[in-house]
């Protein structure tokens, strides 16, 4: 088993070190990788000719350290698509740098990976919205961005891309019309949304103030991950497209009981889990034949 350093292993060389291993211990080329976040892992169940390396394994990959996180990648087809999967990823609150929680993302890129889909589960600020509901994101707000915590603070290396990437078509408009399309294909149409994710570093679940605040700036769901990753799959030129599971209505009302907690937030992911797998499955085959024909 590989030590894992405390201090941050994200240059481009280690990032190739990491690749290499992999490639060396695989014979599966991915074209289409998935972030599997809180209990979703089961996404990853319906791939054939698996290959399963778990993170502790692997030379400067992080350990998921949260429930509902299995910590493992995942290489396998869904009907002839080689795909990896993340059961499990990686949250500012665990106390990584953010090098660190995006460093996968650097590592499908250098593997071959053309397209990346992030999952996660979000709190539900638009009043439309209801539990179990899955919302395909069109855009997001980047809170701890603001505040000077982003992925792409520091030298840039011209090899992963460029200065100053462009954010505002982060999420694919085409892979979102696929979605959408087979959302309804699948018969799920009264249960996808689209909308805005905002994401909060966490670990705490929003306070009422803040919920409304977010309300008010446009945000239609609320989580603590994959905008980092997000961000740094459009820096290096990847297609990517966002579906976050809303696992719980946020509080807007002081008069409101009712608190969340995560173990619900499990509990509504391995409700849809099914559905999920299904329309992740469908994307994954539609992903890769838009790749083949625009190349």
């Amino acid at each position: 088993m590989h030590t894992k350093a405390n201090s941050c292993c994200c240059s481009f060389e280690d990032c190739k070190l990491t690749t290499e291993w992999l490639l060396n211990q695989t014979s599966h080329r991915p074209k289409v990788a998935v972030i599997c976040g809180s209990g979703l892992g089961l996404m990853a169940d319906g791939a054939a000719n698996k290959q399963t390396f778990k993170y502790q394994d692997i030379p400067h990959f992080p350990v998921s350290t949260v429930p509902g996180h299995e910590g493992c990648l995942v290489f396998g087809t869904i009907e002839d698509t080689p795909c990896v999967f993340m059961k499990g990823h990686f949250h500012l609150y665990e106390g990584y740098s953010l090098c660190q929680v995006t460093f996968p993302v650097r590592i499908f890129k250098l593997m071959g990976v053309e397209s990346l889909l992030v999952t996660n589960a979000s709190g539900g600020i638009c009043q439309d919205f209801k539990v179990g509901d899955i919302m395909i994101i069109k855009d997001h707000i980047n809170l701890p961005g603001f505040a000077g915590q982003h992925p792409l603070c520091g030298p840039n290396d011209e090899r992963f891309g460029i200065r100053f990437p462009c954010m505002s078509d982060a999420y694919s408009k085409v892979l979102r019309g696929l979605a959408l399309d087979a959302g309804t294909e699948l018969g799920c149409s009264d249960f996808i949304k689209e909308g805005v994710y905002c994401m909060v570093s966490g670990p705490n679940f929003e306070t009422i103030a803040e919920a409304r605040m977010l309300l008010i700036l446009g945000c239609d769901s609320v989580g603590m991950s994959m905008v980092p990753e997000v961000t740094v799959a459009k820096h290096c030129g990847l297609r990517v497209l966002g579906l976050s599971l809303v696992t719980n209505m946020v509080s807007l009302d002081y008069r409101r009981e009712d608190k969340v907690n995560h173990d619900e937030v499990l509990e509504i992911s391995k409700m849809r889990a099914e559905v999920l797998q299904k329309l992740v499955s469908t994307l994954i085959t539609r992903c890769q034949q838009l790749s083949i024909n625009t190349h």
